[in-house]
Order: structure tokens, then sequence, then C-alpha cells
């Protein structure tokens, strides 16, 4: 895995990729208010399907025709998109955007645990085990010390939130697949997958078309598709090439900073001592498993 040096230019599109996906749970947030929550997962995932496809065909590339190769986007989609997004989406309704973003951020925690069993090449250390543990304490503070006061829906959201982020990490494993495809590429089967599946569960359990939406909620849909979604995904891709796998994981950190952010400040949501005392073990759980801090000392 390389680790690329980094100057100013790629410190800021961390900075501005973190933005783009902690101001997802913002946007949900608001669309709840008006729209159903797998409308909400169709449109975010069905409008950036189809730009993305048409950028594909714009930079002169072309989807793949084998059934074998959309059958992996499919799975893909369903790992990465359609699950964690109805779950995150799901779970907002019954807790705090920022609250959600803390859990979200669990996601490398998960992973490190997952390919130490399903890879050959990523085996546990002293420092990820240390890593693990000091984010699963975090998620039990966040959790735990809630769970006593707290209705039993607000913890069956809290507990989506962790399995998007068990989902995310099983996705990244199982990604890997894609290794030598055009990014813009899987973005856009993976999208498309999750888009074709999405259909009929929205107009099996829900009724888009009752729907009516103002202003607002379409302005935080038009900013959750077009913004943390299509957006993020191609800035995402021009971020990984330019500042490598490794330091693309400081966007983890970040994100929870934007999403807390707009929480408090803009949605008026409070911010309990065990939900600060969780995003700091959980942050430092990821610093230990990054590692770098230590090796540059």
């Amino acid at each position: 895995m390389v680790n690329k040096a980094m100057g100013l230019r790629e410190y800021l599109y961390i900075v501005f990729l973190s933005v783009l996906w902690g101001a997802s749970f913002f946007f949900i947030k608001l669309a709840l208010r008006e729209i159903t929550p797998l409308t909400i997962v169709l449109l975010r995932v069905g409008v950036s399907a189809v730009i993305l496809t048409v950028l594909v065909y714009a930079s002169g590339k072309r989807m793949p025709s084998s059934p074998g190769i959309w059958l992996a986007f499919f799975v893909m989609g369903a790992l990465n998109n359609l699950i964690p997004f109805s779950l995150i989406i799901w779970g907002q309704q019954h807790v705090e955007s920022s609250i959600a973003s803390i859990l979200n951020a669990s996601a490398p925690v998960f992973s490190v645990i997952l390919a130490h069993y399903l890879t050959s090449e990523e085996k546990m250390t002293p420092g990820r085990v240390t890593g693990v543990i000091l984010g699963m304490a975090g998620v039990g503070i966040l959790i735990g010390f809630d769970s006593s006061h707290t209705s039993g829906m607000k913890l069956l959201g809290q507990l989506a939130m962790l399995g998007a982020a068990l989902c995310y990490a099983i996705s990244a494993i199982y990604g890997r697949r894609f290794r030598k495809m055009p990014p813009l590429v899987i973005a856009s089967g993976v999208l498309t997958g999750a888009t074709v599946m999405m259909i009929p569960m929205v107009f099996l359990f829900e009724d888009p078309f009752a729907l009516q939406p103002g202003g607002t909620t379409l302005a935080a849909m038009a900013g959750l598709t077009l913004l943390s979604t299509t957006l993020a995904y191609v800035f995402y891709f021009k971020t990984l090439a330019l500042t490598g796998p490794t330091n693309l994981l400081m966007v983890t950190f970040l994100i929870p900073v934007n999403a807390v952010f707009l929480g408090v400040v803009v949605l008026n949501e409070s911010l309990s001592w065990s939900a600060i005392a969780g995003m700091i073990f959980i942050f430092a759980g990821l610093v230990v498993t990054d590692g770098r801090l230590f090796k540059r000392r």
C-alpha cells in the first residue's frame, strides 16, 4: 500500500471530500422531514448512477458487458450502497445526525477485524489489536451509557448505524476485485446495480408519487445526490489518485467533525458527554490502527 507524500493541495482535497460526506448526514436529516427512507435511497443512487454513466461515456470509456462483472456490481451495490444507505437513513429517523456520523466512523475498525480473517496480507498486529479495542470501547461508551435512558427505537437506530459501518467494511474487502477497472466505471456500475435493486423495493413498501416535498427538502435531496454522492464519488477517486489509500483514511477522522458541526450548529442537536467520549475513543482507535503518527515519532 503506497503512502504518498502530501502537500497543501492534497490536504485541501481530503478536507473537501470530508465536507461532502459529512454533509450527507445533515442533508438526510432534512430530507426525512417530508420524504420516506427508501425513496431517499432510490433518488440518491438513481440520480448519481445516471450522471456517472454519462461521465463514463463522455470520457471515452465504456461500461462492461460481462454478466459476471455486472453480478459483482450488483453485490457491491448491495454492500456499499443499498444496505448501508437504507440503514443510515432509517436510523437517522431515531438518532441525531452527529451520533450517526460518529458511529459510521467505526467502519475502519470493522475492516481491520474482517481483513484479518478474510485476507492473507492484512493480519492483526499489536497496534491494530489496540486500535480495535479502543474503537470498540468508543462504540460501547456511545451506545452503552445512553441505552439506560434511551428509547428502544433510538437504540435500534444506533445499531443500524453500526450495521451500515459493518457493510462498508465488508464492501471494502469485496471491492478489491475491481482494482484493475477504471474507478469511474466501478462507481457507475455499482450505483446502477443498487438503483435496479431499489426500484421494486420502493414501490413495494412506499408510495413515492404521493409525496409532496417542499423547497427545503428538494434542496436537501439535491445536496445529497449531486454533492454528497455524485461529486463525492468523482472527488474520492481523484483524491485517491493524489494521496494514496493510506492517507485517504484521514477523511474518516474529519467526516464526523463536519457532521457534528452541522448537526449542533444548524439543526440544534445536543451532544452528550458520552457522545464526545465515544468519538474520542473511536478516533484514538483509528489513529492507533493507522500507525503513522507513531512511526513518525
